[in-house]
This record gives structure tokens, sequence and C-alpha cells, in this order.
């Protein structure tokens, strides 16, 4: 079993180096099934000198292979990862994870025990993704419940083996804006028949900055993207657990508009109020009442982008 640790990256050299520097020193037993593994980064087309910055570490980083394309997203981006790896194994990680030296032997232990269990190697692994603030030492945040994820293909922190992404037709590169390109391509695994196996021994830890007022504007343009992205979703899967998944049913109109007083609970009317917990001490209290108005956001993106689909389909 040959590891290849697939990467994209946009702009996050900072969290980045630490990513890169936890893969460089993992733990992997004498007995162990890994006969080895690379690290592939693929940069799409960062500005921040992401590509600079791994030239003048490869002595450093010497699991490191690095990649570049035009800034076409992480389906895209994904995709190049896996066609140029080496590996017989994809292990998927996001470039503001910062794992543990076991990282690489957990799910390695999994996916063996997973294949014994069932008889078949048609399974994956998921790993934990603990969030945290902590820039200095990630790895000192505990799980919380919040971290739990009921996601089936989440490409946080997933291993894999290659030919199964390649059976499923990899990443749909129509997938370019904020979301969905890796449940999307879950449905497609799951039709296939692959099992997931929880690991909750592959830790790795989601690193972002502490939440302020700044970044609502950002925030609430990724929920706009991330409904134009579900309704590509549910154009290849007109299911009602994919409804549900990207919130386009009557229940979550109802429940986000109840709770945002139809939209009036905004980040203008909510902006003192959060900015106080912030002031507190309590940012992550601050993110968690703030989704109320993301939420409605991406439900009107997700309607917006519905009908304007139905529009065209109509006029064609």
């Amino acid at each position: 079993m040959f590891f290849s640790v697939v990467i994209p990256t946009y702009n996050r050299l900072p969290i980045l180096q630490k990513c890169l520097r936890a893969l460089e020193f993992q733990h992997l037993r004498e007995d162990t099934v890994v006969t080895g593994y690379e690290v592939v980064v693929v940069d799409d087309g960062s500005t921040d000198g992401t590509l600079e910055w791994l030239d003048s570490h490869r002595q450093e980083l010497s699991k490191v292979r690095s990649l570049s394309q035009d800034h076409l997203g992480p389906a895209a981006a994904r995709n190049l990862g896996v066609e140029q790896a080496k590996g017989d194994t994809i292990i998927f990680i996001d470039s503001d994870l910062v794992v543990t030296e076991n990282f690489l032997q957990a799910h390695a232990d999994a996916l063996v025990q997973g294949q014994q269990q069932l008889g078949s190697d048609r399974v994956f692994t998921y790993g934990w993704v603990i969030n945290t603030n902590n820039f200095d030492n990630p790895s000192s945040e505990p799980y919380k419940i919040t971290d739990f994820s009921a996601a089936y293909f989440a490409t946080g922190n997933v291993a894999i083996a290659r030919k199964w992404l390649e059976e499923a037709g990899l990443f749909d590169t129509r997938f370019q804006l904020y979301g969905w390109e890796d449940l999307e391509l879950g449905v497609r695994l799951k039709q296939l028949g692959l099992k997931l196996i929880k690991c909750p021994a592959a830790v790795g830890y989601h690193w972002h900055p502490p939440f302020n007022l700044d970044q609502i504007p950002q925030m609430i343009d990724r929920e706009i993207q991330r409904g134009r992205m579900g309704v590509l979703f549910y154009q290849k899967h007109p299911t009602w657990d994919v409804r549900m998944m990207i919130q386009m049913t009557w229940l979550h109109r109802i429940l986000w508009g109840v709770l945002s007083v139809g939209g009036r609970l905004n980040e203008r009317t909510m902006a003192s109020f959060l900015q106080y917990l912030i002031n507190r001490g309590k940012p992550q209290l601050a993110l968690e009442i703030a989704r109320i108005f993301l939420n409605w956001y991406n439900v009107q993106g997700v309607y917006a982008a519905y009908a304007d689909m139905e529009k065209k389909r109509y006029s064609a």
C-alpha cells in the first residue's frame, strides 16, 4: 500500500507550512502495510508565494511534489493530483489541516481491518476533523460535539483506493465554486457499493482564524456559491436525499425563515450583538449564531439558482 496524500491549496501558505511539516514526520510501524508515501500539493493559482516557498524548501520537504494550475477550483486540483500521483491509495486532506504523527498508519490499519471485516476491498476510511482557532498549537484542541460529521464522503480527511476514484470518474470539474464536489463524487462511490469506515485515530486539526465581522461578506458569498453548486448537485442526482443535503426543501425555507425572521436578523441588524460576543471572548458562539442568517442566504441562493435553471430549461 503506497499512499499519495493529495492536497489542493489556494492562498493558504502559513497554515500549509504547518500541514506539510506534520506530514513530513509520520511514524509507521515496522510491520506496517505501507510501503511508502508521497505528498502531492496542487497549487490552484495562488498569489501568496506558495509555489516559490515550496520550491525553496525542497530539501526540508522530502516527501512533497508540487504541481500547479490556473485557478480552476478544488475539483480540478484534486483530479490533477490523482492523475499525477504514484500511489495505489489516495488520501485527501485540505491545506489547512494539521495531522498527528500516526495519521497515515491509522488510515492504513482501518483500511485493512475494514477489508477483513467486510470481506471486500470496496471500502474507504474517514478520519476525525477537529476544528480549531489555535494557530500556534492546533493539536491542543479537544474533540467537540460540533466537530461531528455525518457526511458519507468528505475530502477533509479521507483515504480510498485510487481504482475506485477512477472507476467513479473522479471529481466533476463543473463544480468550480464553493461546495459539494466531494459529496457529489460520494454519491457515485456509493452507487459502486463502497462502504465508509470511520477512523477516529486518524486525526486532523482544521485551522481557521477566529470569527470576526470582517469575514461575514466572504462567508455570505460562499453560502450563495454553495447554493448554486447545490443545484448542480441536484441536477446530476435529483433525489430527496440530495434535496435535504443542499437545503432545497420547504422545511429548510420555513426553518431558516422563522429563525432569521424572514431575513430581518442579518449581518447588519445582528452586528452589534455579534461584536459583543466577540469582545467577551466568545467568537465561536458568535459564529454559531451568525449561521442563522448564513443558512438563510444559502437557502435563498439555492432557490434563486434553481429558478434560473428552470427558466433556462423552458426557454431552450
